[in-house]
């Protein structure tokens, strides 16, 4: 019996249910995995009364420590932070805070391996916390983690730090393993460890909206492009787009919109339950998404089984998903190509049992098994 410790502070709770939803998948399928057990511990980062009575930390303090999440249990210790202060010191806290509750965990849970799901801060958190209980641990680059904080000087330090340190490692793209080895991770310790999705959930659908459908799925956030979007529907006069997702952004693109004169046409849906995002993605002709940096986008696969083409940048993992040209098209990030690869799939659209041939190799259980494999050979 293998017995993982998950350690991962992008889990969906009740308070923030879509956050970490790909994390709770892959969980869930670990765990269904004969001769594999379980246990996941999510921290919870709060500050110090009266900051954690914010709106954005209070949702949080009411959460139970510990719960049973369809047979999976999930303990959620709190951690302290310092907002806008002291986030290099983030991962050490974690892991201080977290050290006892480990401990008591492994007097009837004795797991062999430290499963981390994301490098910042669960990577550095891991290190310390394995090296003190003499386990192995393992870290899963997800994009952002790699390409974001590790940018940042005393965190990406400590990021690199971990990776050297770790038993495995995993990338969600051959893209992203690239990079992790550029940073200096040992690039024999690294696994491409692509996502799975629900097949049976994100498939095609007759319902179809009316006229030429665009759908861009994204935090609103500029590094996601919806302005390139935007400038790119402008060019489209019998598209329409539909935005999903919400962010510091959204005023702003709102905005741009009506200067363009394309806001009759632009649908901001704000955040979505993932569940809901089958039904959308099937709806649509084509995702578009003018992204600046990805690990390998989960929408990308799931509008893929869909059997909706995506046009995106050649950016991270985008070769390894959008790799045949039913699939669509990876483009320059501004809007006259973005328009361009528009206008011919929607010219000639391919068919989608074809464009959802792309997908049908990102399963959950083939993502459980690999995880399963990787995290053996670790402990033994």
């Amino acid at each position: 019996m293998l017995r993982v410790l998950t350690l991962a502070t992008l889990f969906p709770n009740g308070a923030r249910p879509e956050q970490g939803v790909f994390v709770a998948r892959q969980t869930h399928a670990l765990a269904r995995q004969g001769g594999v057990a379980v246990e996941v511990v999510a921290p919870l980062g709060l500050p110090l009364w009266p900051l954690s009575l914010h709106p954005r930390y209070a949702p949080l303090r009411a959460l139970p420590r510990r719960e049973d999440v369809d047979g999976l249990t999930v303990h959620r210790p709190r951690y302290r932070v310092w907002p806008g202060l002291g986030q290099a010191k983030t991962a050490a806290r974690m892991a201080a805070t977290l050290l006892p509750l480990l401990h008591e965990i492994r007097e009837r849970f004795e797991f062999d391996v430290i499963d981390a799901e994301y490098f910042w801060p669960d990577g550095p958190a891991a290190m310390r916390l394995a090296e003190a209980l003499g386990v192995p641990f393992s870290i899963k680059a997800r994009g952002s983690d790699v390409h974001f904080w590790a940018a940042q000087a005393e965190i990406g330090a400590q990021i690199v730090a971990a990776g050297r340190a770790a038993a495995g490692l995993l990338a969600v793209s051959g893209a992203l393993k690239a990079d992790m080895a550029a940073l200096g991770m040992p690039v024999a310790n690294i696994r491409v460890h692509h996502t799975g999705i629900e097949l049976d959930r994100f498939k095609p659908d007759p319902a179809h909206w009316p006229g030429k459908a665009l759908i861009c799925v994204g935090h609103l956030l500029p590094r996601k492009g919806q302005d390139i979007a935007l400038a790119a529907l402008a060019k489209l006069p019998e598209a329409t787009l539909t935005l999903v997702g919400d962010g510091p952004d959204r005023a702003r693109l709102e905005t741009l919109a009506r200067t363009l004169g394309v806001a009759e046409r632009v649908r901001v849906l704000g955040a979505r339950p993932h569940a809901e995002l089958p039904s959308l993605l099937a709806a649509a002709d084509l995702l578009i998404l003018p992204t600046a940096s990805e690990g390998l986008a989960n929408v990308w696969v799931e509008a893929l089984a869909c059997g909706t083409p995506v046009v995106t940048c050649d950016v991270g993992g985008a070769r390894e998903a959008i790799d045949r040209p039913e699939a669509g098209r990876l483009v320059a990030r501004e809007p006259e190509a973005f328009a361009q690869a528009v206008r011919d799939l929607l010219a000639a659209p391919p068919e989608r049992a074809l464009v959802r041939k792309a997908a049908e190799r990102f399963s959950w259980e083939r993502n459980a098994t690999e995880l399963a494999a990787h995290l053996k050979a670790l402990v033994r």
